[in-house]
């Protein structure tokens, strides 16, 4: 059992954990009682204060019905439950218009695809997507480390990073239109921007976390600045570029129709749009959908590679 025992305290640390103010008499102490786990009083003159150190922690019955059942049996129950839900939606009143069930939302994604835009606005948007997160990527990561590395890029840099993160996406649009122009320049940018804002924080914070008695190890062996960073840095810090990876994956994908508002001439975002002006409600709904099944398979396969590149670190189950 975890903690501290704390005998002979006296009635005057146990006044002191009911009033919160310092007992008198032997062993006076102040203690919060969101730390003590029990108290067993004794006697004016013996007690015992049981000290929980540290949060609580987490209880995992692993011999509970919900850890028994398989993965694939919860993704089912999940995927029923959303079902329930939408059927709900789409019988409301308020909400019938905009949520139409399954199968009304299967035939309006059928009908896209038989006036032959669907395909073309799938691969317009992946295109957009692709390019302005591996710019986003191949940007933020030497940045990311020469912000960690040298206190002057860092004071430069990063207040600018900080202030355009909270500015979102749409609000500069105009401007990179008036730039860039209409079209897939204006879009990639966008994303490119957004991407590189949050992958570069996250890398930044990997590095600068990095152990520095490995750095000063390192050093201390003799080894050059480019030897720390490729066999100390680089292993270090991999955990935190997949999550980089992740997160910059998610943020193309949500800033998608922000840049796609730029004129663009095809892709899901745009269509988006394009159908909400007309209140086609199924195709737009479907769409919506597609682009929620890209980010989850998008987010699979980093996760994949994730565990094949980072497999020895330590995971808490």
């Amino acid at each position: 059992m975890r903690g501290a025992f704390l005998r002979g305290c006296g009635g005057g640390a146990l006044r002191a954990f009911r009033g919160g103010r310092r007992g008198a008499g032997e062993g006076m102490m102040k203690l919060h009682t969101t730390n003590i786990r029990r108290v067993v009083y004794t006697g004016a003159k013996d007690c015992k204060i049981h000290v929980r150190k540290g949060r609580p922690e987490l209880r995992n019955n692993k011999n509970s019905w919900a850890n028994k059942l398989p993965a694939w049996v919860w993704v089912i129950i999940s995927f029923l439950a959303a079902m329930v839900v939408w059927y709900i939606l789409s019988i409301l009143p308020k909400t019938d218009r905009a949520f139409p069930f399954a199968p009304v939302t299967i035939e309006g994604l059928l009908t896209m695809i038989d006036r032959g835009v669907f395909w073309q606005d799938l691969s317009s948007s992946l295109i957009s997507v692709v390019s302005g997160f591996a710019l986003g990527f191949v940007i933020a990561l030497p940045v990311a480390i020469l912000m960690a590395w040298y206190i002057p890029v860092r004071n430069v840099i990063n207040p600018w990073i900080q202030f355009i993160r909270n500015i979102p996406p749409l609000a500069y649009v105009p401007l990179i239109v008036i730039c860039a122009g209409v079209g897939r320049p204006a879009q990639v940018t966008t994303i490119t921007i957004a991407c590189f804002l949050t992958m570069c924080v996250t890398i930044y914070q990997g590095v600068i976390n990095v152990d520095e008695t490995l750095i000063k190890a390192a050093r201390v062996l003799g080894a050059k600045d480019r030897d720390i960073f490729v066999r100390v840095i680089a292993p270090a810090t991999l955990p935190f570029i997949m999550t980089a990876i992740r997160l910059g994956a998610s943020v193309a994908l949500t800033t998608l129709i922000a840049a796609e508002s730029t004129g663009a001439i095809a892709g899901l975002g745009m269509r988006i749009r394009s159908l909400n002006n007309t209140f086609e409600a199924a195709p737009m709904l479907a769409y919506v959908i597609i682009i929620g099944i890209i980010g989850i398979l998008i987010e699979k396969i980093i996760r994949f590679l994730e565990k094949k590149l980072t497999g020895w670190q330590e995971t808490i189950n």
